[in-house]
């Protein structure tokens, strides 16, 4: 009998330093609280019954895993291999990422990712422009990156994904140009480029503010992204989802089975999960280091509308759409006959298109795709 899918996320929400734009609750070098945070979250992984799933895609994400010491990580992932005696996709097949950050991965914590069973690294760049980088935080250069992904390469990782962000204060079509000129000699096989959100809080917003720094027009931004676009699709790459481009076969699984809407279990602080239509998160942890992960808090009941509503919103963020006939089939009802309004109005102002068997966005829906997903709120 076939199992339902599940992905599993383990949160590290330790850095050596923090971006200005990050908002995240994280711990800046408080080494000392590392070994406490790895023993609780092995104590909730131990309270989980995997083995009614089949697991596909492990992703540690953080925070900056690769900033804590290499025995952590092969600690998390030999212990929940042991707990997957019964998985059907075999360990070595499973999708295992982990986040790194030059400056923090040394050649030794590579070889054990890979000797643990790692198999897809993602590295965080966000731009070549070592003075933009600079003034969002970042503590790596541009040479610093390149010296660890020639690292990644060396000891044999083939599946790596580069974050690129774009929308950056001060950044210039220019600028964008030069990075994706570097990015195409080195041949990742996934790209993954996010626009720069101001998160309240954070020290960029208090640079904006006070004139510090001075964010591009959104005109300008939308040049960003579509230059990052054709130039990505001309060098082989699958635009697959708004954020994400990969050579074939190279999509994250692990973002993808989300968009789908399938099941995943989140692991440390501030993580969350999605079981059987209940979405949970793990509380922060606490200023005196003592964390308990094994009370989960119940976010969200859904409804079946939810799901439907839900399953709109997330399959819209795939360049591909939602296929109408997939959705009879998870669903037993017709999007086009259900969501007959919202998709009529989209339709109308240029956002979407229905084509075939197919619900998508149009070139104009991906420029303002947040109108679109707001329909299905």
């Amino acid at each position: 009998m076939k199992k339902e899918e599940l992905g599993i996320y383990i949160h590290i929400p330790f850095c050596k330093s923090k971006c200005y734009y990050c908002d995240f609750t994280s711990y800046i070098n408080q080494c000392e609280k590392i070994e406490g945070y790895i023993q609780e979250v092995i104590k909730e992984m131990n309270q989980q019954d995997f083995n009614q799933y089949n697991i596909t895609t492990i992703y540690i994400g953080g925070g900056t895993p690769s900033y804590i010491d290499e025995k952590y990580i092969k600690l998390l992932v030999e212990k929940l291999k042991a707990k997957l005696t019964k998985n059907q996709t075999k360990f070595e097949e499973i999708e295992i990422t982990i986040e790194i950050n030059p400056g923090t991965v040394t050649r030794k914590k590579l070889e054990q990712y890979k000797k643990v069973g790692i198999n897809r690294i993602s590295i965080g760049l966000q731009s070549t422009n070592d003075k933009l980088l600079k003034q969002i935080g970042r503590i790596h250069s541009y040479q610093e990156f390149l010296e660890a992904y020639q690292l990644v390469k060396e000891i044999g990782f083939e599946n790596i994904n580069i974050d690129l962000m774009i929308g950056l204060p001060n950044q210039t079509i220019q600028d964008i140009k030069q990075t994706l000129k570097e990015i195409k000699k080195l041949e990742p096989n996934h790209v993954s480029i996010y626009s720069l959100i101001v998160e309240e809080g954070t020290k960029i917003e208090s640079l904006i503010n006070k004139g510090e720094l001075k964010l591009p027009e959104e005109e300008v931004e939308r040049q960003m992204y579509w230059y990052v676009k054709n130039t990505l699709e001309s060098e082989g790459y699958q635009h697959y989802e708004i954020s994400n481009f990969a050579k074939k076969g190279k999509e994250s699984k692990h973002n993808r089975n989300c968009w789908e809407q399938k099941e995943y279990a989140g692991l440390g602080a501030t993580s969350h999960s999605y079981i059987k239509g209940i979405r949970y998160s793990n509380s922060a942890f606490t200023e005196d280091g003592n964390w308990d992960f094994t009370n989960k808090k119940i976010e969200e009941k859904q409804t079946l509308e939810d799901k439907k509503k839900e399953y709109m919103l997330l399959g819209l963020r795939k360049i591909e759409g939602i296929s109408i006939q997939k959705f009879k089939e998870k669903y037993r009802d017709n999007p086009i006959f259900l969501f007959r309004k919202e998709i009529d109005k989209l339709v109308k102002q240029g956002l979407l298109e229905v084509d075939g068997d197919w619900i998508r966005l149009t070139s104009k829906g991906i420029d303002f795709a947040n109108l679109v997903w707001q329909e299905f709120v």
